[in-house]
């Protein structure tokens, strides 16, 4: 490293730039308080990095301070199973069953998110006995003491009950007096997308995880949700914008892996293109007689596509959101009908004073001015109209046929468009200009 005395601020800043070994080497010149701070913002798949090239030495110190649920994301941020056999070592014998049990799930699920430490009760204790409780068990590294969740000698959920409760309530009264038993639970294989929506709607801080027995597992707290929800945008927003999701920060992803994440998308791209192709020659004929037609192509398909990759984006975001649903693809019909023929309107008046303007000053056209910007008018209404549905129901189509929504990306619905945009432009030419430009 060329600065080896990088203060935790030039360092944080610096990070993402720097190479593992400068990283390492900045790292165990912070003080314990600051190489904290820092190893706690990193993601899973840096900390797991950073624990692999630390000294033998000083690896067990910081997997250690993670939490059963961390250990098990960084572990499956790993890429061999002898870096995962290594991590896995320098458990205690504890948490290592835990962590293992935890990897038994898949990722994205919530039996995958959650952290199997949290505060019980049983519900016979008084709630002194339960405060007396919670205070060992908080040495025990549980998620959180502020709630405690009530469980019978099977492990059943049967209600929760807040820190605050128990302090305001009589110490002589039974925990099942003071509990809450509407309890909103999730089982172990809801994925983490759904979870997501739970949280929302319900303003919750943690959820409890159920087996299909009905026994609580662990839970999921809201700041394992907030780096799910930044992953989940982040995939939507590589695949809206025609790419693969990235698995590490940009900065991080080799030359190799990142042609592999997008050269797939725009040689598909390539192909579908040549869908334009084949319409303009289908119209070869026409384009000869009136090359003038031409010079609008661009404009036209460029007003499709645009409208079609607005109308996309805005309705795979609301589906993210939950603010729509596949049973409502009626609905959204209906209102981008009316927004595509209102914008379609609004763009095809700008199009024909533009072109008439533009024609008679290059006195272009042979003298049929007015008719060829008629037909620029026309075809852009027409393709607009057509890219907003197009684009708003492409999104309904992939969720359908059970592919991501998000897959209907803006470079993706462009290119559909240009060529049904095509076809509409050169169809209203055939149409309007018959028997004046051929």
């Amino acid at each position: 490293m060329s600065n080896p005395g990088l203060s935790y601020d030039e360092l944080h800043e610096a990070w993402p730039l720097l190479s593992i070994e400068d990283r390492v080497e900045g790292f165990t010149l912070l003080s314990r308080a600051e190489s904290e701070e820092l190893f706690d913002m990193l993601d899973a798949r840096e900390q797991a990095e950073l624990i692999l090239d630390l000294p033998p030495g000083r690896r067990r110190i910081w997997m250690r301070l993670l939490a059963p649920d961390d250990a098990a994301d960084v572990i499956q941020e790993t890429e061999s199973e002898e870096d995962r056999a290594v991590l896995l070592d320098l458990l205690d014998e504890p948490t290592r069953k835990e962590v293992l049990a935890l990897l038994a799930y898949a990722e994205d699920e919530a039996g995958g998110l959650m952290n199997p430490r949290f505060a019980r009760l049983r519900p016979d204790m008084t709630v002194d006995a339960a405060i007396s409780y919670l205070r060992r068990q908080r040495e025990e590294q549980v998620e959180t003491i502020y709630y405690a969740y009530v469980l019978d000698n099977q492990q059943h959920l049967k209600g929760i009950v807040s820190l605050r409760e128990l302090v305001t309530a009589s110490p002589h009264k039974q925990v099942r007096e003071v509990m809450n038993t509407e309890v909103i639970s999730v089982q172990e294989e809801t994925d983490q997308e759904d979870l997501t929506h739970i949280f929302a709607e319900h303003d919750l801080a943690a959820i409890p995880v159920l087996d299909e027995n009905g026994h609580m597992k662990g839970i999921v707290t809201v700041d394992d949700i907030v780096d799910v929800v930044r992953e989940e945008a982040t995939e939507d927003m590589h695949k809206i914008g025609g790419t693969e999701a990235l698995d590490a920060p940009y900065l991080q992803v080799d030359l190799l892996e990142m042609l592999k994440k997008r050269a797939g998308w725009l040689a598909g791209l390539v192909l579908l293109g040549f869908l334009s192709v084949l319409v303009m020659r289908h119209y070869e004929g026409l384009l000869d007689n009136a090359v003038i037609l031409v010079l609008f192509v661009p404009l036209i398909i460029s007003s499709g596509g645009n409208s079609g990759s607005q109308a996309a984006t805005l309705v795979v975001r609301a589906m993210a959101l939950d603010e729509v649903r596949p049973r409502d693809w009626w609905r959204v019909i209906r209102r981008e009908v009316a927004v595509g023929l209102t914008l379609g309107t609004t763009l095809g008046i700008i199009g024909l004073i533009t072109s008439v303007f533009w024609l008679s000053f290059f006195d272009s056209g042979g003298g049929h001015h007015f008719a060829i910007a008629l037909t620029v008018a026309i075809s852009i209404l027409g393709v607009v109209l057509w890219g907003t549905i197009a684009g708003s129901m492409l999104p309904f189509l992939l969720r359908a046929c059970s592919f991501d929504p998000a897959s209907a990306s803006a470079p993706l619905v462009a290119t559909l468009v240009d060529a049904s945009g095509l076809v509409i432009y050169l169809g209203i030419a055939s149409i309007v200009l018959s028997g004046m430009l051929f």
